[in-house]
């Protein structure tokens, strides 16, 4: 499909989600690049994060040197506040004016990590997502999905300080994984894409994925 198919209209929310290790941030940047070369205007961001206020929020709830702990309440309110500012300021004014959004993460995390990962009630989840987004959900939400101890490898490799959530044990990334797998199982928006393989063959099955949803949407 070229450039000069392309109509644009209402603009599209894409998200992407997985655990650590799954390979998120390089296969946002191909989405992008996928969706530009085909004449659509994308924004991207990320989660938490996104402006100024809701990044300083990130470094909050990522810094593992903190000597205070938060407690699991406020860091599920501390994610909220971030995202209710992403959305005022971003997503909702990128999606009104035609743009494309692609988000690494937004709220299938909070129910993976808050609610699978810290045992949160998910219906006290789900209040505050009607409250914050207003119905808003994504049009589309990638999974990658690797096994934990190939993700474990794969953040090893970095060689980087680990973050607050990153040095979680593994039963915190079972449930993770298992609340994310439960998500995409429920709904049809979700495309579960299996990550353990090599980049190229990741990246065709995501680009196979874009071509039958923007079929389906154009």
């Amino acid at each position: 499909m070229s450039a000069g198919d392309i109509e644009q209209r209402n603009g599209r929310f894409i998200t992407l989600e997985g655990g650590e290790g799954v390979g998120k941030t390089t296969n946002v940047a191909f989405v992008c690049d996928w969706l530009a070369a085909r004449g659509i205007e994308v924004m991207r961001t990320r989660e938490p994060g996104g402006t100024p206020g809701a990044e300083a929020i990130r470094e909050l709830l990522l810094d593992p040197t903190r000597e205070e702990s938060w407690s699991d309440d406020a860091e599920l309110l501390l994610v909220f506040a971030a995202r209710a500012q992403h959305l005022a300021e971003r997503i909702r004014p990128a999606l009104e004016r035609g743009a494309w959004v692609v988000c690494d993460r937004f709220t299938d995390a909070t129910f993976a990590y808050q609610g699978g990962g810290r045992g949160l009630d998910l219906e006290r989840i789900g209040t505050l997502e009607a409250l914050v987004q207003n119905g808003l959900q994504p049009d589309l939400t990638l999974l990658l999905d690797v096994p934990l101890d190939v993700a474990a490898q794969r953040v090893a490799r970095r060689g980087a300080q680990l973050d607050r959530f990153e040095r979680e044990r593994n039963t915190f990334f079972e449930a993770v994984r298992a609340t994310y797998l439960a998500r995409a199982s429920a709904n049809t928006r979700f495309a579960v894409i299996d990550a353990s393989p090599s980049l190229e063959r990741v990246q065709h099955a995501i680009a196979q994925c874009l071509d039958q949803r923007l079929a389906a949407w154009l």
